[in-house]
This record gives C-alpha cells, sequence and structure tokens, in this order.
C-alpha cells in the first residue's frame, strides 16, 4: 500500500477505505506465478475484499465442486494473508487485520444442473452472486448477446426466490435485457449488476440501458463498473474514462449505487492463454469481451485488449476526490455500497 502516486489526501481516504472488487476471474486451479502476481496487485491497490469467479455457463457440477474445493484449499493454506468470506463483519476483520477478503461467484447458473438444492450447498461453499445467463440463453433466461429477448423462465423465478431465501445475490450482468427487468420485479432483496457499464456511454451489446439502471437502484442494488478496455470505449482503460463511466451511473441513480467490479485479467494471464488454444475456458471469455463489444476492439486476441487494473484504484479515489465526490460518496464507491447490499442479502 505504499508508491501511490497520488494526493496525501487520497492516499489517507484510500488507506482507510473498504475497497471491495465485485468481479475478478481467477487464473486456473493450480499454485502459479499468475495467481500470485494478481493477488499482488490487489493488495497493492489497497484491496480489502474481492469476488472471484470460480465457474461460468460451460462448468457443470463436478468440475464447478471440484474448482472449489482447490480454491478453497489454496486461500486457506496462508491464513496469515486471505480470509474466505462468509459474512460482512468477516469483511470488517480482513480490513482490521492487513489481510485480503476473498468470496466467489459463478458467471452464469448452469453449475446448478438445474438443481435447486445446490444453492445452498454453494453459498455454504463461498458463493455470495451468481449471474442468470452468461451472453446466450440458457434454462434460466437469455442472455445478453441472444437472438431473443425473452424474460425469466419458471424456473429463474423459482431460483431467484431461492437465492433470496439462501442469502445469495441476484446478479444481472450478461443477462438479457427482459431477463433482467424480470429479476428486478420478483427478487425480494437488492438486485446487482456486478462488472457491467451504461450504454449510454458507450452503445455496445454487453452494456446496460439507463431504464435497467434505474431499475436496480430501485430494488436497493448496486451497479459495480466493469473495467474491460472495449466495453468503456475504443479500448480505453484509462482511470478518467473509468471514472466518466462512475459518473454517468452517479448522476443517473446517485452514487449511492455504483461500485467497481474491474473484470481485470493480468497481462500474463493473457499471453500464457494464447488464442489459439482451442476450447480453452478463459479463450471463450475474451472471445466473448470482443463479440459482447460489438466487435469494437483492436481485435479479437485478448492480447489486445486492456484492463483497468487493481492498482489504478488508488489513481481513481484520488480523481474522485479531484471531480468534487465527498469522501463519503467515494467510500461508499471504493466498497461501502455494495457492503452495504451484502449486510442485507447475506446470511
Amino acid at each position: 500500500m505504499t508508491g501511490w502516486n497520488i494526493s496525501e489526501e487520497a492516499t489517507e481516504l484510500h488507506r482507510n477505505a473498504i475497497v471491495w472488487d465485485m468481479l475478478i476471474p481467477l487464473a486456473g486451479h493450480d499454485r502459479s506465478p499468475v495467481i500470485e502476481e494478481m493477488l499482488q496487485a490487489m493488495v497493492d491497490g489497497g484491496y480489502t475484499y474481492v469476488s472471484f469467479t470460480v465457474a461460468t455457463d460451460w462448468h457443470n457440477i463436478n468440475e464447478t465442486v471440484h474448482a472449489l474445493g482447490q480454491y478453497r484449499t489454496y486461500f486457506l493454506a496462508e491464513p496469515e494473508k486471505y480470509l474466505l468470506i462468509e459474512t460482512v463483519d468477516d469483511v470488517l476483520r480482513a480490513k482490521k487485520e492487513g489481510k485480503l477478503g476473498i468470496s466467489f461467484h459463478f458467471q452464469g447458473t448452469n453449475p446448478l444442473n438445474s438443481d435447486l438444492q445446490m444453492v445452498e450447498t454453494y453459498y455454504k461453499l463461498g458463493i455470495r452472486h451468481m449471474l442468470m445467463a452468461y451472453n446466450i440463453k440458457n434454462i434460466i433466461g437469455d442472455g445478453c448477446m441472444e437472438r431473443t429477448d425473452d424474460g425469466l423462465s419458471r424456473l429463474g423465478v423459482a431460483l431467484v426466490e431461492e437465492m433470496n431465501r439462501v442469502g445469495m445475490i441476484v446478479d444481472g450482468t450478461h443477462t438479457g435485457y427482459r431477463t433482467t427487468m424480470d429479476m428486478f420485479e420478483v427478487s425480494k432483496d437488492p438486485v446487482i449488476f456486478s462488472h457491467s457499464n451504461p450504454s449510454g456511454m458507450w452503445d455496445i451489446p454487453r452494456s446496460i440501458k439507463d431504464d435497467q439502471i434505474m431499475a436496480c437502484a430501485k430494488t436497493g442494488g448496486v451497479i459495480s463498473l466493469n473495467g474491460v478496455g472495449t466495453f468503456l470505449g475504443d479500448n480505453d482503460a484509462s482511470t478518467k474514462m473509468y471514472l466518466d463511466h462512475i459518473d454517468y451511473v452517479a448522476k443517473l441513480v446517485g452514487p449511492e449505487h455504483v461500485g467497481i467490479g474491474t473484470d481485470w485479467l493480468h497481462p500474463n494471464e493473457r499471453r500464457a492463454n494464447p488464442p489459439s488454444a482451442a476450447h480453452n475456458p478463459m479463450q471463450v471469455h475474451m472471445d466473448a469481451h470482443f463479440k459482447a463489444s460489438g466487435g469494437k476492439s483492436r481485435g479479437p486476441s485478448w492480447d489486445k485488449i486492456d484492463y483497468v487494473s487493481p492498482t489504478q484504484i488508488p489513481e481513481l479515489t484520488d480523481h474522485m476526490l479531484k471531480r468534487g465526490y465527498s469522501e463519503k460518496e467515494i467510500c461508499g464507491v471504493l466498497g461501502e455500497n455494495m457492503m452495504g447490499v451484502a449486510k442485507k442479502v447475506w446470511k
């Protein structure tokens, strides 16, 4: 947490803040140097808490449980550095003890294999939020890249209700328009977008519309902004552009409904999984980023896509101060807004 090239006021504010990133894809299942580098970047960015993707719509129950076992073992082996989060009090404890708090999520609902009994099981294993569909249709609803725009299925309605009962946060990112609007109506708890950007800033299929943002905020939810360069603009992952997206949402629904979900991939992870690696899950993820950007990138190869890094977040604090955000508003965006949702939903 040293070496930030920001003002003294921003340094003090950032050092004391809860910094909460709702989504970063985890780079593999083993104790690789890339994972260590990723985690160090979060520590360097002053992070308190991060939610890691452990499964997507292309993973089944067996693969998902196996991955969860590996990830949990990895972090539990170093209790002096990491704390697996079950409650909001654990997040506060991680901050107090100078550790990185960690929980997990799914990008899609196929890891359930249509079995709603798995929701509680996964919650007990550390899954704290789950989005409904990853770009294309599944049995729960449509994704944002689907040729149709249908709403939640009957099973999808039951799933949202079960997630409410268990305490798992309902997430609309990557999900189709009508499906998200149904989610807002069905859920009794706040609904979030864990890593989405406003189409009013950059109109691509992956972005969300103003009425989606307003409907999400009406549930008491938070829109956490994505840091993928091709979702922010013409592959622009500058701190200024990221803050421009934050500004847009803050002006539309209030800064109390804004958070961070960078979706950051470490450069070495991109190089370790080149575009020629057929059927590599991370390549599928990057191809989806290119297609969802409406082709607005420097090319489909993931090593040409820029990202907002965790190490840029201290600079974000400095930029927000300069733009006139209050300390309370900045602390909200950095983490306290999402922590408020967690207080209402997690059980």
